[in-house]
């Protein structure tokens, strides 16, 4: 999760995260190529009284640049179509979640069991114990298997909310009488942290969404452990 100082993104734990992170280092890059070389422009206008009167009226100069920008634009575009089209990619989900935006909290239904469904609230601070994390705990989580597609149905009962883990590279918003859905891969077991991403309300700030990946033997044992509570 992230931490205070942290100017990146939080660890990627799923492979689109990890395809959204090298997009964004590829683009980085080329802004900073071309603040560098701008910089250097401006600074050597600045230092020198030399002039080029080919430079300043040239048929070549101008093709050049008309033609540079096309080119570092479509350098830009191409990989960002295809992480678009990798983000609304669903094949074959092993799993499939409905998750429903409340005023203020979510409540989840695993659609391939009968009766599995329990909504999760944020734990208040006063109830937290050592280690637990403000504001972000969740009395509970939502559990899936890791290396496993899971695909993520949302929607809300009242007002907009919006489903966002961010270190599963997901945002989608919750729309009340429409269902959206996402699909994500977990590629280490852990536990990740994201919050409501839409202002909803008074309470916006404490609706906490809690993702635990486990190995399936383990996620096996705790759908029959609240299936047996339910």
């Amino acid at each position: 999760m992230a931490h205070p100082t942290q100017l990146g993104f939080q660890d990627a734990a799923s492979p689109l995260m990890e395809e959204l992170l090298h997009f964004h280092d590829h683009a980085l890059m080329i802004v900073f190529l071309i603040s560098a070389f701008v910089l250097y422009i401006i600074m050597m206008m600045m230092t020198t009284s030399l002039t080029d009167k080919y430079i300043l009226d040239s048929q070549e100069i101008e093709i050049i640049w008309t033609m540079l920008p096309a080119l570092i634009l479509t350098l830009i575009a191409l990989p960002s179509l295809r992480v678009l089209y990798l983000m609304d990619e669903v094949n074959a989900p092993h799993l499939t979640i409905k998750a429903m935006g409340h005023q203020w909290y979510w409540s989840y239904e695993y659609t391939d069991y009968e009766d599995l469904s329990f909504d999760s609230y944020m734990i208040p601070t006063q109830d937290l114990n050592p280690g637990q994390f403000r504001l972000l705990e969740a009395d509970h989580r939502m559990v899936v298997p890791f290396q496993s597609p899971i695909r993520v149905l949302i929607s809300a009962e009242d007002v907009l909310h919006s489903w966002a883990v961010p270190a599963l590279g997901i945002k989608m918003d919750a729309v009340p009488g429409r269902l959206n859905q996402t699909t994500f891969i977990t590629t280490r077991p852990g536990v990740f942290y994201g919050q409501c991403s839409e202002i909803c309300g008074a309470n916006h700030s404490f609706m906490p969404i809690v993702v635990e990946s486990v190995p399936l033997e383990h996620f096996e044992s705790w759908s029959s452990l609240m299936l047996e509570d339910a």
